[in-house]
């Protein structure tokens, strides 16, 4: 058994060295005495000043950590990064160099991941709505794992498959537990577009039409519960009743299934005082759960797979922007408004999401004042942070800082107003790269072809 020991307690630091923030911020993430914020070493306000706002500062270290901690947590389990929290070449490549699979969840981020060189056996594909196209763009590519989650894609799956080239399947189960920060995001009811739910029978008649198909080979069950989860509770009752099902498998049809996926959904902080998942207490507990019942069951320990996004982009980027204006009302209320919002992060307009937010780039001595921060867009609900605690004296010009900004953002951006998507920067040992170029109104006029 590894044993915990105490940490090396550091020597102090200089009184002038800057001063280390803490999460929800990257842990590269350094205070400086002029006020200056550091992420991987590199200045955000330089970082703006060279790259422009809005502007993503994408922490590489922070990425490939995060992506350790989960090897090292589960090290006979599969870990998939869910591609869908945010995805690019480079981010590609730092998961696959970490020993990470993907997780994709359509054509275009398929094309992506082979473009970039990923392995397509370590590459699973699923969603709600598969066309045939990406299917037999899946099939093409030979990813390793496809997720089936309706009726149609069994036999739409099967006519593309030759019986001596089996297409190894994961059958996409509901079993009845409400998990996640929002009920858009609870996939693991019933009553929704996801899966077959094992109660009523629907996952079973649907295990039955695969094994049915000699061109598919069922590799297991697989599950989501939703997303932004911080408690480990959910995923021991997911592996309870998904364990149930591979028993019944097994005395109906004689086959042990030998993949379990449990999905990802796993939390991280948006603020300081937020819970997060305990990875570790997450990968004790989860394992021990399902040797336990696996054992109840008399079946073998099927291979575990998890497919966190969140939590390995999430924290490792931070969003900049420039305040525009800063606007007072005879109510007592403070807007300012900054050159990006909801068509970069949705989030706060989707689920009512809290971030935190701070000033950048120079030291204030005025007192505080309570801020709403608000985007560009011609929405009233076009909110990025309510009630923000910022200088009294914020101005147009300032740059602020919004962490935990990799996930969902970038990855669920529009068009809106015209508005381009922002710039991403990599930073790493005080260097800075661009990976994603500013979206321009040049791009937007490209994608004519008449008028």
């Amino acid at each position: 058994m590894t044993q915990l020991t105490a940490p090396t307690v550091p020597a102090p630091a200089p009184a002038d060295a800057p001063e280390a923030l803490g999460a929800p911020w990257p842990a590269s993430a350094r205070l400086g005495p002029a006020g200056e914020l550091l992420v991987g070493g590199v200045g955000l306000a330089e970082a703006a000043e060279r790259f422009g706002t809005p502007l993503y500062v994408l922490d590489e270290a922070e990425v490939r950590a995060r992506a350790r901690t989960y090897r090292r947590a589960l090290p006979h389990a599969d870990v998939l990064y869910a591609a869908k929290a945010f995805l690019c070449s480079a981010m590609a490549d730092w998961v696959a160099e970490e020993g990470l699979g993907l997780d994709v969840c359509s054509s275009g981020e398929l094309w992506l991941a082979a473009s970039a060189g990923f392995p397509a056996q370590r590459i699973l594909l699923h969603g709600n709505a598969k066309s045939p196209e990406e299917l037999r763009l899946a099939r093409r590519l030979r990813v390793g794992r496809i997720v089936i989650d309706g009726p149609a894609e069994i036999a739409r799956l099967a006519a593309l498959v030759a019986a001596d080239t089996p297409q190894k399947v994961l059958v996409r189960v509901v079993p009845g537990i409400a998990a996640g920060h929002h009920a858009a995001v609870q996939t693991g009811v019933g009553g929704q577009k996801f899966g077959f739910p094992i109660e009523g029978g629907d996952a079973a008649d649907a295990i039955a039409r695969v094994l049915d198909q000699p061109g598919l080979e069922l590799a297991g069950l697989h599950c989501h519960l939703g997303s932004q989860i911080s408690e480990v509770e959910p995923f021991l009752q997911a592996v309870d009743a998904l364990v149930g099902l591979m028993a019944e498998v097994r005395d109906r049809y004689g086959v042990e299934l030998r993949e379990l996926d449990l999905g990802g959904g796993h939390g991280i902080r948006y603020l300081p005082g937020d819970r997060e998942l305990d990875l570790a207490e997450f990968a004790v507990r989860v394992t021990d759960r399902l040797a336990v019942r696996c054992a109840e069951a008399d079946l073998e320990v099927p291979r575990l797979v998890v497919e966190p996004g969140r939590a390995v982009a999430g924290p490792a980027a931070v969003a900049v922007y420039r305040v525009l204006s800063v606007k007072h009302t005879a109510d007592g209320r403070c807007f300012a408004a900054v050159d990006g919002g909801m068509s970069d992060n949705p989030r706060p307009a989707l689920y009512g999401s809290p971030y935190m937010v701070r000033l950048v780039g120079r030291r204030s001595e005025a007192g505080t004042a309570r801020v709403d921060v608000v985007g560009r867009h011609c929405e009233a609900g076009d909110v990025l942070v309510r009630d923000a605690v910022l200088p009294a004296d914020l101005r147009a010009g300032d740059l602020l800082a919004v962490p935990a900004a990799g996930a969902y953002q970038l990855s669920m951006a529009s068009g809106y107003n015209l508005v381009g998507r922002p710039a991403v920067a990599a930073v790493k040992d005080g260097r800075a790269r661009l990976l994603i170029r500013r979206e321009t109104v040049e791009d937007f006029r490209l994608r004519e072809v008449g008028r």
